[in-house]
């Protein structure tokens, strides 16, 4: 059952028999793999659609880079105070309650990483199809794909982590690539007299400004998924901070610097017109060759998110098992490899199905509420878990040098919060859904801990 850890602990007295085998470097790549997916590709053109100027596009991405940044800040303390395996899950559960880290880690497997697995992998998968023309159909494929990366990280974490980093350099080298190549196209400016649209009131500006705000965190989205594999990481105090911050860091220099190239070689609405705008930039850039050479680079950074995903959010449902609330199998560990082969096949095994019966997309339009609202929710356990720290006498030089203000903390909170009003004022069908899904989640977690009772 459940019980609350001293602040002093180590992660080896939380997270018997995972083995330390990760260094800052690999926690650093999967930070960044975390966050790089198929959305920088995308979204750019979905934000220039709704605001209509380069300065409120950039602006856009400059304040989501500042939002996500800050929420590496506060994860980097609660990181410090708590270098537990199941991160976001372990923060909850000894903040506020474990119900509700039990509610959150139902919603990772059932609505966010299995639904977003399954949309990425399936993304993989077309692209992977067009380059090859392989005769698969794009389900097959993207449950191969998923299917391969479950192999590969039952093998261990160290094997995993070898092949997110691999594929994180990879794709930050195909964005350095778009960068560069953008930078020296021809610009393509706005046609003489076509003038941009002009927002009506300050209300409007506002909403559209927070409408825009939505794929912008999702694209910024992923950077906390590291903290799952905290109780993995040497030196967890020390290197997993250092992680975060560098790793969200490097990511906004990469973000602001491709949305510049798009709106400096696309032009406003030649940019809110192109649905894969990477593609039309290296298009303009290098011919069809252009085209081709990005469309390798989004299937290899589509298939780094999938290999994080795996890697990552399976020690969540190893943590609900080690206390109690989810089936005792998911958390045994391999003697061998030291991995949670269970868990890690039963993240898996969802993505494949929901990849296989394409209700994805339905899916998808949980996430960005769901995540929103459980962001804002984790930033409040570091007031609490700072309490429990000072009543224990915990005044380590790690959380010390992490130390957020409460401003900060505050505003990431608001602003985390209102994306997530955003989102369902958008989509109020969908997001009620995933409301739903959330709810059901409550009297699963009683069950469990009446099997526990009687166990």
């Amino acid at each position: 059952m459940y019980q609350q850890v001293p602040s002093h602990s180590t992660a080896a007295h939380v997270a018997p028999g995972l083995a330390q085998r990760l260094g800052p470097f690999d926690a650093t790549m999967i930070v960044m793999g975390g966050i790089i997916g198929s959305g920088i590709f995308m979204n750019p053109h979905v934000v220039a659609g709704v605001v209509h100027t380069p300065l409120l596009i950039l602006g856009a991405w400059a304040v989501g880079g500042l939002i996500a940044l800050a929420g590496a800040f506060i994860y980097a303390e609660l990181a410090a105070l708590r270098p537990q395996v199941g991160g976001q899950y372990a923060y909850i559960r000894e903040a506020l309650h474990p119900g509700l880290a039990f509610i959150y880690g139902w919603t990772l497997l059932l609505v966010v990483q299995s639904g977003g697995m399954a949309a990425v992998a399936v993304t993989f998968a077309r692209y992977f199809i067009e380059l090859s023309h392989v005769g698969f159909s794009d389900r097959a494929l993207a449950a191969a794909a998923l299917a391969i990366l479950t192999v590969i990280n039952c093998l261990g974490v160290r094997a995993g982590s070898a092949l997110q980093s691999v594929l994180v350099v990879l794709k930050i080298a195909a964005i350095v690539a778009l960068i560069a190549f953008g930078l020296a196209a021809e610009t393509h400016s706005q046609p003489a007299g076509q003038s941009q649209p002009i927002v009506r009131d300050q209300w409007s500006a506002i909403t559209a400004f927070g409408a825009a705000l939505v794929p912008v965190l999702f694209a910024y989205g992923g950077w906390q998924t590291a903290s799952f594999v905290a109780g993995e990481i040497r030196e967890p105090r020390k290197n997993l901070p250092r992680a975060l911050i560098i790793g969200v860091i490097g990511v906004v220099v990469l973000y602001l610097s491709v949305n510049f190239v798009c709106v400096r070689v696309l032009g406003v609405d030649g940019l809110a017109a192109a649905t894969t705008p990477a593609s039309e930039v290296m298009r303009i850039a290098l011919g069809e060759r252009g085209a081709r050479l990005i469309a390798i680079g989004i299937a290899i950074s589509t298939l780094g998110f999938l290999s994080q995903s795996i890697l990552t959010a399976p020690r969540v449902y190893f943590a609900m098992a080690s206390d109690g609330l989810f089936f005792k199998r998911v958390a045994w560990l391999h003697p061998k490899t030291h991995a949670p082969v269970v868990a890690i096949v039963l993240q898996g095994a969802l993505a494949v199905i929901v990849a296989i019966s394409g209700r994805y997309e339905q899916i998808l339009n949980y996430v960005v509420s769901i995540d929103s609202l459980f962001f804002g929710v984790t930033a409040v356990c570091l007031f609490a878990l700072r309490k429990q720290a000072a009543r224990a006498g915990d005044n380590s030089s790690a959380a010390r040098a992490f130390k957020v203000s409460a401003v900060v903390i505050v505003l990431f909170i608001t602003a985390e919060w209102l994306v997530a009003a955003s989102a369902v004022y958008k989509d109020p069908l969908h997001s009620a859904i995933g409301l739903v899904i959330l709810l059901a989640g409550i009297p699963v977690y009683f069950f469990w801990q009446w099997r526990g009772a009687r166990a």
